[in-house]
């Protein structure tokens, strides 16, 4: 095995809004990876300026431009860092403009979010060419948000471009990011996701990966398994695929940092 090989892969889990528990929750889904051990994690949440749950547009502005702030005023947390991972669900301005920070102080950072990690897993896992994947998430802001994203990310362009065959949309949960660790009884949510989760499978068809569009749905895989399989069917829904982007995020954020070190001089 090579020395390159061999090298710390260092990651900064950045959670852009401020919630701590958001934080936690993430750091709780990441620990359950067996993760190689020259893989280094450390958590960052957002200062207290920015919102408690990304809701909406102004929501994400507010926090891309305080967070850039802040770490603008502390570089060494990115310098310290080979990956930045983006942990909320959405088309995140930080993701550019933090690579953008470390371009211009002239040093190497792989950053992506999970919503791009999201979408490169899941059609990297999808076994036909009628096979489609989909998207859970919480607020009615994100259904064209997301669509335009998965859309732009393509390459198929905010207007227009054709059908992506591939995709089977958006559903939303009427929820917010922060009702995941909220006040809100369990039993609502477990029940707003799952029949989310089946207006996915019934409408879009042959689904075979299903997103948790909300890094707060960290560890409520099991609530879309069990939709899937009461719309499917126990053979076929268990066979339906959940993604977390987050732990989706870890590992391609972590061969971002191996690919730029491999194909660089």
């Amino acid at each position: 095995m090579s020395t390159t090989q061999q090298e710390p892969i260092r990651i900064l889990i950045l959670n852009p809004n401020s919630s701590k528990s958001m934080t936690n929750g993430m750091q709780k889904s990441i620990s359950s990876l067996n993760l190689p051990d020259n893989i280094k994690i450390t958590y960052y949440t957002a200062p207290t300026s920015c919102p408690a749950s990304i809701n909406d547009g102004t929501d994400l502005q507010t926090s891309a431009t305080h967070v850039l702030q802040d770490l603008s005023n502390n570089l060494h947390l990115l310098k310290d860092n080979d990956a930045v991972l983006v942990c909320c669900y959405s088309v995140h301005r930080l993701v550019p403009l933090l690579s953008e920070l470390a371009s211009s102080h002239g040093f190497p950072l792989s950053v992506t979010g999970i919503f791009e990690a999201s979408v490169l897993t899941s059609l990297s896992l999808l076994t036909g060419p009628t096979k489609k994947w989909g998207i859970v998430t919480t607020g009615k802001y994100w259904e064209e948000h997301l669509t335009m994203g998965v859309k732009k990310f393509l390459g198929q362009g905010e207007e227009g471009g054709g059908d992506n065959v591939k995709f089977a949309g958006v559903q939303t949960t009427g929820l917010d990011a922060g009702d995941f660790h909220g006040d809100i009884p369990k039993e609502v949510i477990d029940a707003k996701l799952a029949q989310a989760t089946k207006k996915l499978l019934l409408q879009a068809g042959d689904v075979e990966c299903v997103v948790m569009g909300c890094a707060g749905m960290a560890g409520l895989e099991q609530i879309i398994r069990q939709a899937a399989i009461e719309e499917y069917g126990e053979e076929r829904g268990k066979k339906v695929m959940v993604v977390d982007g987050v732990r989706a995020g870890v590992g391609l954020v972590a061969e971002m940092v191996k690919n730029r070190r491999m194909f660089t001089q």
